[in-house]
């Protein structure tokens, strides 16, 4: 009995020395997983086909060229120019204004410093969603929205100083007897600028691809850079708004229900509108083809352009040939106060 407490104690320090010798040699536990990288700058292909739209129309509208030959010319280029749908032609003018504002490397990198964390990236995202103002407060602002002023407002001067030379041509043409034949088919004919104007256009699909690159950075846009100081044009915000989605992956389609609430502007889209309106008030009393003329310069070139530069926040440019003259659109007018050419005024005796 003697030996028995001795011999437990051994057996006892024996049973620790071996408990310590399996836990020196146990592995530790493993790392928690890194997180998961931030999801890649992304705008939805359903945004990129509006800008790509918007992009079509801008295109072929600022090449209509203010030398007409027929009345078959000025019928093809009517058609031409009144092939846009207004909300559409705004949401692609937006979705446009989000590439050009992915073009700029710093806006980008200043979006992606919250997109590391997933909750801080949602935090940003959904602030964005609720008050699209939030994105002036991100660095690189400014000279994002200067890029996007400066494509919106390029596509803008460009329509709009293409469209006064066009309503030049309303006057010029006037010493072609053809321009003073009347129009056939006068209502049919306002009825397709109506059916063009609630038509979609689908983009082209080498600018779709372009534009896609450029969201991502892949390609360059060539686009002017510049900084713009505050206050932006809703238009402005609302672009940079949503590529700042797009470098927080929230811009994709599973997030387009969210984003599509910033793709309008109630300002630009009554001025859209608006253009249509006198389009077809002044194709409603116009009968010569020279008036048909004005029509397409004025209403359907000069106010979207004006529509689109004031979208931009830019100042409509002054037109050195301005002309003090009453046109067709007035619903009181006849056709014959259509803009013709202003008489020379005689001298008095």
């Amino acid at each position: 009995m003697t030996f028995v407490l001795p011999v437990r104690r051994a057996v006892a320090l024996a049973a620790i020395a071996v408990a310590a010798t399996l836990a020196s040699c146990a592995k530790p536990p493993p790392p928690p997983p890194p997180p998961p990288p931030p999801p890649a700058v992304s705008l939805s292909p359903k945004l990129i086909e509006q800008a790509s739209a918007y992009r079509l129309y801008v295109t072929r509208a600022t090449a209509i060229s203010p030398a007409f030959a027929s009345g078959a010319d000025v019928a093809e280029r009517l058609r031409t120019g009144a092939a846009y749908e207004p909300q559409q032609l705004l949401r692609g003018a937006i979705a446009y204004g989000a590439v050009a504002a992915l073009q700029d490397p710093a806006f980008v990198a200043g979006v992606r410093v919250y997109a590391a964390d997933a909750t801080q990236r949602q935090q940003v995202a959904y602030s964005i969603m609720r008050d699209p103002a939030y994105v002036i407060g991100i660095t690189g602002s400014a000279s994002a929205a200067g890029l996007v002023q400066n494509a919106l407002g390029e596509d803008g001067r460009k329509l709009l100083e293409q469209g006064r030379a066009v309503k030049q041509a309303a006057y010029d043409v006037q010493r072609s007897s053809w321009s003073k034949a009347h129009v056939p088919d006068q209502p049919g004919r306002l009825a397709l600028a109506k059916q063009l104007s609630a038509t979609p256009l689908a983009g082209e699909v080498a600018e779709t691809a372009r534009l896609t690159e450029a969201s991502t950075g892949a390609a360059p846009l060539g686009l002017s850079p510049s900084t713009l100081s505050p206050p932006y044009s809703p238009v402005v915000v609302r672009s940079m708004a949503v590529a700042a989605l797009a470098a927080l992956g929230y811009a994709n389609d599973e997030s387009l229900a969210q984003v599509m609430p910033l793709m309008a502007d109630p300002a630009s889209a009554t001025c859209f509108n608006m253009s249509k309106l006198n389009l077809y008030q002044c194709l409603a009393v116009s009968k010569p083809h020279y008036e048909d003329v004005f029509c397409l310069g004025q209403h359907v070139m000069i106010d979207t352009g004006s529509c689109l530069l004031k979208g931009a926040g830019m100042p409509i440019p002054v037109d050195p040939n301005a002309r003090p003259v009453k046109v067709a659109e007035e619903a009181s007018l006849t056709p014959a106060a259509a803009p013709a050419r202003p008489k020379a005024k005689t001298k008095k005796p």
